[in-house]
């Protein structure tokens, strides 16, 4: 005879949910993650047929393989010891600090995020804010690079946007890899970042052990094939001017180069230029060192506000784009070619001398980035108008002197990014921008300076200064 037996209800919902927790981990969760996994294989198949260099196995391996081997690298393992008996600590201690430093260095790239939503959304604000112009001016060499090679973008530093404007540009080439700052480590955008595949960096760290494991981890990079994008300023210019370059991501890629056995290097020097840079009153408020701190909650209004008030225009139709944003592409250095003309093997030289030996390329690169540096309808009425800055001007003559700057600068073979047949709509707009930022005041027709703008067009102007110094 059978026999009922009763039990709580409580371990019925118990039981219960155990059973679906047990179907959910091993039925539906595996089947759904084998689905997601071969859709997201497909994907990457066909983005690679499509991309100049595909995306490497080191960015599509698990993060955790990737910090592991990181952490046991066995240079950072050396460092280890030499951290624990300098400090006198266990080496369980040193070894936790690698694995807290390497858990913030290794990105999590992701091939759906940064090419169905990452490029996405840097097109969208590019062209939004901007209007894009582009200048490969050695595009064959650029597309003869060997697919195999390790390309880095070696850029000047001017706006934060810099990060969207070239991930925009080269989505079509292939894949980028940043360095980012501090900054951008608040959730979510840290979490989106890694995503895209940057790697964060606490800038001018002096903890021998950090710089280390971020050695080893650029090394490694390089060392596989990952298409990276380096600012050689080390930071944002803040008077407009190239800053002297940082040797520190070099060095890290070149001290253990083998050229001829290694796979190659190949630095193709980028400039980049604006008719705004959304940070110059920013930048060139940090400049005066007796400026109080901002504080964070004063930032974060100040940038809600400047949001509100062009979304506000976009929503009456009266809103204007920021002008230009320029992008010069300039002829890719090999490093296999430079270490046989140059009879430089950087990974035999002693510490000082391959310092010195990376210093000489980073000027090289950093003087092709000058000569690809764009040249922009503000920056030339800021140049202009700072040379007349003692008396007003007539919009004919403001015009002229332009067009006769124009004509100086493509004689020594500047690059000039302004449409041709439509150079004076482009500057009239340009100089609307200035009049509408209070930058230049207009009045009956006549242009000058406005009181305290000296400063913010000698940024504008000092961007394409270079082009104009004798020793150009």
């Amino acid at each position: 005879m059978a026999q009922t037996i009763a039990i709580p209800i409580w371990l019925f919902l118990i039981l219960v949910t155990i059973t679906l927790w047990f179907s959910l981990d091993r039925v539906l969760l595996p089947g759904a993650r084998w689905f997601l996994r071969k859709r997201v294989n497909r994907l990457i198949d066909e983005i690679n047929l499509r991309l100049d260099i595909e995306i490497r196995p080191f960015q599509l391996t698990k993060r955790q393989v990737l910090i592991d081997r990181l952490v046991f690298d066995t240079k950072v393992m050396e460092a280890i010891s030499e951290y624990a008996h300098e400090h006198n600590v266990p080496q369980e201690v040193a070894q936790s600090k690698v694995l807290l430093y390497a858990k913030e260095i290794v990105p999590s790239f992701n091939a759906v995020i940064y090419f169905r939503f990452g490029y996405w959304l840097a097109k969208k604000i590019a062209r939004l804010v901007y209007r894009i112009r582009v200048g490969f001016l050695d595009n064959d060499l650029i597309a003869k690079i060997d697919p195999n090679a390790t390309v880095v973008f070696v850029m000047n530093h001017r706006s934060n946007m810099d990060y969207l404007l070239v991930s925009f540009l080269v989505a079509e080439r292939t894949t980028l890899s940043y360095a980012v700052g501090e900054w951008a480590r608040m959730w979510p955008l840290q979490s989106l970042i890694s995503a895209m595949g940057a790697f964060f960096v606490r800038r001018n760290s002096k903890n021998a052990l950090y710089r280390r494991v971020l050695e080893r981890y650029v090394h490694m990079a390089t060392q596989e094939g990952v298409c990276q994008a380096v600012f050689l300023e080390g930071g944002l210019s803040k008077d407009g001017k190239m800053r002297e370059p940082k040797m520190g991501f070099l060095d890290y890629m070149l001290r253990s180069y083998h050229e001829g056995s290694d796979r190659d290097i190949v630095f193709v020097p980028v400039g980049v230029n604006y008719d705004r840079t959304l940070e110059d009153r920013t930048l060139l408020r940090g400049l005066d060192k007796n400026a109080p701190k901002r504080s964070q909650w004063f930032v974060i209004k100040t940038t809600f506000k400047f949001v509100w008030h062009n979304f506000s225009l976009v929503r009456r139709s009266r809103w204007r784009r920021f002008g230009f944003a320029a992008v010069n592409f300039g002829k890719p250095v090999s490093m296999t070619n430079y270490c046989q003309q140059h009879d430089c093997h950087f990974s035999v030289l002693e510490p000082h001398l391959r310092y010195q030996r990376v210093e000489e390329l980073a000027n090289t690169l950093m003087a092709d980035i000058s000569a690809m540096m764009p040249v922009l309808p503000v920056a030339l009425l800021a140049t202009i108008l700072l040379k007349n800055s003692q008396s007003g001007m007539s919009r004919l003559d403001l015009k002229v002197q332009v067009y006769d700057l124009i004509k100086q600068l493509e004689d020594r073979q500047a690059p000039v990014l302004l449409p041709q047949r439509a150079r004076d709509h482009t500057i009239s707009n340009a100089l609307h921008m200035l009049v509408i930022r209070h930058i230049v005041e207009e009045a009956e027709d006549m242009y000058r300076c406005a009181p305290d703008s000296h400063q913010i067009l000698q940024y504008y102007a000092n961007s394409i200064a270079h082009h104009l110094s004798e020793n150009h």
